[in-house]
């Protein structure tokens, strides 16, 4: 099993906004980004009905997502490369 890593949080099996269990690790770019998600860390651990994707996504999943996206972007734009390499890697711009 891949060990999943995040820069915003070592605590992996806690939901990062709400400290509970149990939680599911939510790639924040999925799909053809997935990769890349977890080459920067890009990975949340949140509780079920937090997961934007997940089976049990609540009603705020598309503020969710957007949120972690945002957060993500800022995070490679402050540490990684330029907003313009943030959009080769990860289609488009989220700020």
């Amino acid at each position: 099993m891949k060990r999943l890593w995040s820069v915003f949080t070592s605590d992996m099996d806690h939901c990062y906004f709400t400290g509970t269990t149990p939680v599911e690790r939510h790639h924040i770019f999925g799909g053809s980004q997935r990769a890349a998600s977890e080459k920067y860390g890009f990975i949340m651990p949140l509780r079920p009905d937090m997961h934007p994707n997940g089976a049990q996504s609540g009603a705020n999943a598309a503020e969710i997502d957007l949120k972690l996206k945002r957060m993500a972007q800022e995070y490679f734009e402050a540490n990684c490369g330029t907003r313009e390499e943030f959009r080769r890697i990860f289609i488009k711009s989220y700020l």
